[in-house]
């Protein structure tokens, strides 16, 4: 594959940045960790890597086994530097996240959550702050029409604009709105970012679909590579303007976009400070990766002793030159890209860099 050209000040950010990074593999501090809590959902979202059910035929996990790891985890490092992220599913399809949120705020470890806000009432929020939740990420696919198209519900796009209302009326609370830019929204990305601006968000987090679960069969979910470089050129913009700060996703190396369209150079943290807890008991890393990466299982494994000892294939990474990453002159930076984008054969589904060389 031919390289897209870098410019010198960029391979001398990368350079730096790549030196740095390899300290922290090395060191694999865990700073983040995802709970899959559920696997059950409310809405059929369009873009679903999951693919979430109302009725899962797994059933949630019970806190006290996750409470478990959690007590494991404090007896070696300080829970005020591990930061938990319940997800699903769709955490609020549990009756008892109050009170999982308030038993990990408990142990000392700060949490936040990740939600499409269909269930979070005024109540349901108010209390999930008494359980000292801490951050939130919300999804916002459009406005109204899209966003309902997008997550196959009439009323969801109403318990954003709430949710919306209710996390910028709240103090010192940390949240973004998260935007999947997709065929059908992707014309009105600015009418989505001065909606959010008139809201008062101050932090825009998009991303592009990748090719797993429903969105692999649904063309609308799939970018030209003309749209596809069009929303870097967006984000770039807008961040320039300095009214909303949006960020790009962590997934993918994007040549000279590096440094330019998210507050820091990519790199994949899967399994270096991000790991996580399957909703069936699962060690693993981001809980974006779909493919069977698990390293463990909280049911027979120590979750500390597993994140010391195993994860070599997310911290050494030289198994991924293969396939178009065999003779990429910008692997040292990119290490095969996110791990969310193999599949479970290895095989790389989807480089950004390539999509951006062919516009």
């Amino acid at each position: 594959m031919k390289p897209t050209p870098l410019t010198l000040k960029k391979k001398v950010a990368l350079e730096l940045w790549r030196q740095k990074e390899a300290l922290v593999r090395q060191e694999h501090p865990l700073r983040q960790l995802f709970w899959e809590c559920t696997l059950r959902c409310d809405l059929k979202c369009r873009h679903c890597g999951s693919d979430c059910k109302m009725q899962d035929a797994s059933k949630d996990m019970p806190r006290e086994d996750f409470l478990r790891v959690l007590d494991s985890i404090a007896l070696k490092l300080d829970p005020h530097q591990v930061f938990v992220i319940i997800s699903g599913g769709e955490p609020l399809m549990r009756n008892d996240i109050e009170q999982c949120g308030a038993e990990i705020h408990r142990r000392g470890f700060p949490w936040g959550m990740v939600t499409n806000a269909l269930h979070l009432t005024p109540q349901r929020y108010r209390a999930l702050l008494a359980a000292g939740m801490r951050s939130m990420a919300v999804s916002l696919d459009g406005l109204e029409d899209d966003h309902n198209w997008m997550r196959g519900n009439n009323h969801s796009f109403q318990m954003v604009n709430q949710a919306i209302d209710m996390l910028v009326s709240t103090k010192d609370f940390l949240f973004d709105i998260v935007t999947c830019v997709n065929r059908r929204n992707y014309p009105h990305l600015n009418d989505i970012k001065e909606f959010l601006i008139s809201k008062g968000v101050k932090r825009w987090r998009v991303f592009t679909v990748f090719p797993m679960g429903r969105a692999v069969f649904d063309p609308d979910m799939r970018l030209t590579n003309e749209e596809f470089r069009g929303v870097f050129d967006f984000i770039r913009q807008t961040r320039q303007e300095g009214r909303i700060r949006a960020d790009y996703g962590c997934e993918g190396f994007l040549g000279n976009y590096e440094g330019e369209v998210r507050n820091r150079l990519f790199s994949c943290q899967a399994g270096i400070t991000v790991g996580s807890v399957m909703a069936d008991g699962s060690i693993a890393a981001c809980s974006s990766i779909r493919s069977d990466y698990h390293q463990g299982n909280i049911y027979k494994d120590d979750f500390l002793d597993v994140w010391e000892n195993r994860y070599a294939a997310y911290r050494h990474r030289e198994w991924m030159r293969q396939d178009e990453c065999a003779d990429c002159s910008y692997f040292r930076y990119c290490q095969g890209n996110g791990m969310h984008l193999r599949d479970g054969n290895g095989k790389l589904l989807l480089c950004h860099l390539n999509r951006l060389k062919n516009t």
